[in-house]
């Protein structure tokens, strides 16, 4: 099922995690913490919107290091009723797609709930001080790429990175919803 990222407040501070990479270390916020700001993203393997932009997001967060923005992306689906989501299909999925940044999963959705992730992918670009600034898109694509399309969210990082705020205007993201488990 599709959702969109709910309009939310800007300027809450980042919630910390430890939580398990597919390199088999503990990543915290403090260890993803860039000098200028931190991009959060919450992705997942299964997911077709994903699938369409990885190669996006992948350059964008590569390209964002160069400015002082650190990264992590957060597989927060519920594993038995979506096993293409499972820790070591996480693994294959970095591999295929070259994600060298860290992708943690959430097995308690703990960190998803405290962030209000909606879909995948789900974004939270914060400033050097961890304050959200940016809750919006990457880029116009859904589940099939928009050539040329503004890299919006590469954009508003740098912004971010420059300033230490976010765009006035951000266009909210679409995705797979978050498979939470049953309660």
């Amino acid at each position: 099922m599709a959702a969109v990222t709910p309009v939310c407040e800007l300027g809450w501070k980042a919630r910390d995690f430890a939580l398990k990479g597919i390199d088999d270390k503990t990543h915290t916020l403090d260890s993803v913490r860039g000098t200028k700001g931190t991009l959060v993203m919450f992705i997942c393997n299964h997911c077709p919107y994903v699938k369409s932009v990885v190669g996006r997001i992948v350059r964008d967060v590569e390209d964002l290091k160069a400015v002082g923005i650190g990264s992590v992306a957060i597989m927060a689906n519920d594993t038995e009723a979506y096993p293409e989501d499972s820790f070591e299909n996480m693994k294959a999925f970095a591999d295929l797609h070259g994600i060298h940044f860290p992708y943690i999963i959430d097995p308690t959705q703990d960190v998803a709930r405290t962030y209000g992730a909606a879909c995948t992918p789900d974004f939270f670009g914060f400033n050097k001080d961890l304050k959200l600034c940016y809750r919006g898109r990457l880029d116009a694509s859904k589940t099939t790429l928009v050539e040329g399309a503004r890299r919006e969210l590469y954009e508003a990082m740098v912004q971010i990175a420059e300033t230490g705020r976010g765009p006035e205007e951000q266009i909210p993201s679409m995705g797979c919803s978050i498979k939470w488990r049953a309660a």
